[in-house]
């Protein structure tokens, strides 16, 4: 298959139409060690031997979960650490898409601690900062189409919680829906790149709030302020709804205790403290 000229720069044009997902060769990964690191690995390897070329549309999910023998989950996981490294990125209607070759260093974001409670709170923390702001310029920029789909973001994150799903994904679609709000295009692509972070953060937060129906009702009643909030473009409650939301987010995970962290938290904070734990071991080998 023909490759695309390297002459454009950066990333391929928005509205450009990605060349068709293809076949790929992948060895079944053997569930020891993290599985998301051996995926990340693989998949970069092809795209920097150029057998996934810039404008190519990486296979579905699921085709990579079958080639690989792997979860959903780390195969996201995967393909989050590429976009963090802007090496692909996603079109809405296309897929995910590997980006032309950028001369600039890469951003990358290190969480830089090994415990479980502290990386999650690093991460509410940060996100406090651009999300308050996002919703204030939300609130005084939106336009009704905005609203419209701030609202079924709003809604899906009650469907999840109906059909007893964790509600992650849509909780994040709702926030990434406020950036799209804000009128500045740099909101949105920040969000994309935390977005694995976030997602992460948003994961065990969600996960702590659905043991205590009293946290379970808080959150929603938050996330009804924002967007009402949003609505009226009162800037300041909007700023500080998230403000609240968040906060109150960090609270309740340092209410949790310790059974939640030994069954369930632990193990999902496991991809915000995994890069310390990896630096730690290659410092002690040197």
């Amino acid at each position: 298959m023909k490759k695309p000229s390297s002459s454009r720069a950066n990333s391929s044009p928005p509205n450009a139409s990605p060349q068709p997902a293809i076949e790929f060769d992948a060895p079944r990964i053997a569930p020891a060690g993290t599985l998301a690191d051996r995926v990340t690995a693989v998949l970069l390897e092809k795209i920097r031997a150029g057998e996934f070329p810039p404008g190519m549309r990486l296979p579905p999910e699921q085709a990579i979960c079958e080639r690989f023998g792997v979860s959903r989950t780390v195969v996201r996981e995967a393909i989050s650490r590429l976009k963090s490294d802007g090496l692909v990125e996603v079109r809405q209607g296309s897929g995910t898409v590997v980006r032309e070759p950028n001369s600039a260093t890469a951003f990358r974001l290190d969480i830089d601690t090994q415990h479980s409670i502290e990386a999650v709170l690093r991460v509410t923390e940060l996100r406090r900062g651009i999300e308050a702001e996002a919703a204030a310029l939300a609130a005084q920029r939106r336009t009704r189409a905005q609203l419209a789909a701030i609202r079924r973001a709003l809604g899906a994150i009650d469907k999840a919680v109906k059909q007893q799903r964790d509600g992650v994904d849509e909780d994040l679609a709702f926030h990434i829906a406020i950036s799209h709000a804000t009128g500045n295009p740099l909101y949105p692509p920040l969000l994309e790149y935390l977005s694995h972070f976030i997602h992460t953060a948003i994961g065990i937060t969600r996960s702590n709030e659905a043991r205590r129906d009293d946290f379970s009702n808080a959150v929603r009643e938050e996330h009804n302020a924002i967007y009402e909030a949003i609505a009226a473009q009162d800037v300041v409650a909007a700023r500080r709804a998230v403000v609240k939301h968040i906060d109150n987010a960090g609270r309740r995970i340092r209410e949790a205790d310790a059974a939640f962290w030994a069954e369930h938290g632990g193990a999902a904070a496991e991809p915000l403290v995994a890069p310390a734990r990896r630096g730690t071991r290659n410092a002690a080998q040197r």
